[in-house]
């Protein structure tokens, strides 16, 4: 046997030993595979050959996680790039795409809210919580979605920005809305303001964003007072109530740093209950937000691989790289970490494990926050874990069934007057929502009239049918079906069940009274179905959980259905109409069905619904009449 050879584990299997025998010696990224081809891990090396061989020796002392990593491994594939850096960012990358078992992974259960300043000729201030690689200005994420709605209130207040959400070109495309003649707006929309002047505008919005109120500040009060030695007033009570505001909201703002520096603060709690990291994100040396992160894989990793592993997917997505990272503990990849951050971010980075004064005083407070969080994460899953039991076995008892539910699906159809018909499946399992399991319906069938029975038929026909083809998205069969309105709802979804010959349960859940709606006889004939009432106690477990299944169904079938119907529709002449809004838009489709029918409506019949007027529907007709 060769020296070679002696690195390779005992009884290897001749694809793995081979792998191990062709390794490469320059840098790059290896996937580890078991016998079915699932990515269990992916790391990264400097040196591929020796690092992957090192987790196969022998004499190897590995904890539980790896050791059950490597007695799957069946396979390794490598990939070789030109540099470390290079093997960092692809390993992002690939953990990102894969999810593996064995990696430590961030998990996101929550979006968080941010501000954006949208990449366009005329940007708008926003409310969003997705952040996308599209040239915009991202700041944030904070804690509190009613202080970042409250601060665009306020911002939009303070400056003259785009009210109405519309994105512009700055060519004249209407008449200025109210907003305009109130000095509210620079009217982009009529033509009225120039890209210089609404940059200008945008510049001090995105220094209070950063952080920098005092320069703003300054400025504000320097153009008040020229204002004023004008004899402008009017202009310089203006500024004087921006300089309020601003000052208003900046009592919130704790300072927490006197280095006036961009700083994200980590700290890691880990124990039996899992791992929790906190990070504090202070900017110019305020506390503008703070979030928790939650790590799955961590359990038998250290604190510093748990920080490591973070530290490389949180940035990898992230708008925003600060000036300076602290960190709680040393890991293994600083330099590389921030040589990468550094490139990143276009400019200096420090990546620092605090030893003394301030910043360890900032890294400790976030470690309190931290176990206070891996506390509350805790108590949550224990009483969800209790509210799921208590659910099952209400419904258990309820309707009979052998064993309290595991996986409960519900069904909706939702349509506006049969228009863009489209249903939705939703799924709990253990009483809690499992979204990649959801699956969603274009209703094929288009009656003349809206028929709900029928259109529930096709999609439980159409779910149940999947299963018996096999098709992988629809394998697991549900303990019972909600399906939402009454007995005619409950009839049609029993026949698509029957006339397939599939056995699985079924109950309807009736708005009204919240009353569960169950077959006395599991089988139903069309002409003759029987039902009984089953009445759960308001505050019962099972109901709550019926009804937040019921609800997000609703939830998830409406927000498909306005997806399909705006598609359907394209960019709607509606859009056009001055003064006709979404809401506008959709009372006059649920009114009317459709563009056509909206067509051949009156002005009086138009001018019949809701916020609308006379003259609004004149110029709707006149609209869709070219």
């Amino acid at each position: 046997m060769t020296t070679g050879d002696a690195l390779l584990p005992d009884k290897p299997g001749a694809r793995l030993k081979n792998d191990l025998r062709s390794l490469p010696t320059s840098p790059g990224c290896y996937i580890y595979r078991d016998a079915a081809g699932d990515v269990l891990y992916v790391g990264k090396a400097v040196n591929l050959r020796n690092r992957v061989r090192s987790y196969f020796r022998a004499s190897a002392h590995h904890g539980i996680r790896i050791a059950r990593l490597v007695a799957k491994v069946e396979h390794v594939e490598t990939i070789s790039v030109d540099s470390e850096l290079e093997a960092l960012v692809l390993e992002c990358n690939l953990i990102k795409q894969h999810r593996p078992p064995y990696n430590v992974r961030l998990r996101d259960d929550k979006s968080y809210p941010y501000i954006v300043i949208t990449k366009e000729a005329f940007p708008r201030l926003l409310f969003t919580r997705r952040v996308k690689r599209d040239g915009s200005k991202y700041f944030g994420p904070y804690t509190s979605a009613f202080h970042v709605r409250d601060t665009l209130q306020l911002l939009h207040k303070v400056f003259p920005l785009i009210p109405c959400g519309k994105s512009w070109s700055g060519r004249p495309e209407q008449r200025p809305c109210l907003y305009y003649h109130l000095g509210q707006c620079l009217g982009p929309c009529a033509g009225l303001s120039d890209r210089a002047q609404y940059a200008a505008v945008m510049g001090k919005v995105e220094r209070f964003l950063q952080g920098r109120e005092e320069g703003l500040l300054d400025d504000l009060r320097r153009e008040m007072s020229e204002a004023s030695d004008s004899l402008d007033f009017e202009k310089a009570a203006k500024l004087r109530n921006q300089v309020a505001a601003i000052e208003h909201l900046l009592e919130r703002q704790k300072v927490l740093s006197e280095s006036g520096i961009d700083q994200d603060v980590i700290a890691v709690v880990k124990d039996d209950r899992g791992a929790a990291i906190q990070m504090l994100y202070i900017r110019n040396g305020k506390l503008i937000g703070q979030r928790q992160y939650m790590l799955d894989g961590a359990a038998d990793s250290a604190p510093s691989e748990a920080v490591q592993e973070f530290v490389k997917q949180y940035y990898a997505d992230s708008p925003e790289v600060p000036r300076e990272v602290l960190l709680p503990v040393e890991i293994e990849e600083r330099a590389i970490v921030q040589s990468w951050l550094r490139q990143r971010r276009g400019s200096a980075v420090t990546v620092e494990v605090p030893q003394g004064g301030e910043k360890l005083r900032l890294v400790e407070m976030a470690a309190n926050n931290a176990e206070l969080a891996l506390s509350a994460i805790a108590l949550q899953a224990s009483r969800d874990e209790e509210m799921a039991e208590r659910a099952g076995l209400d419904l258990q008892e309820a309707l009979g069934l052998p064993s309290p539910p595991i996986r409960v699906e519900a069904y909706d159809i939702s349509n506006v007057q049969g228009t863009a018909p489209v249903g939705s499946m939703v799924v709990f399992e253990n009483a809690r929502p499992a979204k990649s399991e959801y699956r969603r319906f274009k209703i094929k069938w288009h009656p003349e009239s809206p028929n709900d029975f029928a259109m529930m038929n096709e999609v439980v026909t159409r779910r149940l049918r999947a299963f018996l083809d096999g098709d992988p998205k629809f394998a697991t069969m549900p303990d019972f079906m909600v399906i939402d309105g009454g007995k005619g709802q409950l009839s049609a979804a029993m026949q698509a069940r029957d006339s397939l010959g599939l056995s699985v349960r079924m109950v309807g859940l009736a708005k009204r009274h919240e009353l569960l709606i169950v077959p006395a006889d599991e089988t139903v004939t069309p002409d003759a179905p029987v039902f009984r009432d089953v009445e759960l106690s308001l505050n019962s477990a099972g109901l709550l959980m019926l009804r937040a299944l019921r609800d997000e169904a609703h939830r998830f079938a409406l927000k498909f259905h306005r997806k399909v119907r705006e598609k359907r529709f394209g960019a709607s002449p509606l859009e056009e109409v001055p003064g006709i809004g979404p809401r506008r838009r959709r009372l006059l489709l649920r009114t009317f069905g459709s563009l056509e029918g909206i067509r051949r409506a009156s002005a009086d019949e138009i001018a019949s619904v809701p916020t609308l007027t006379r003259g609004l529907a004149e110029q709707i007709l006149e609209h869709l009449s070219g």
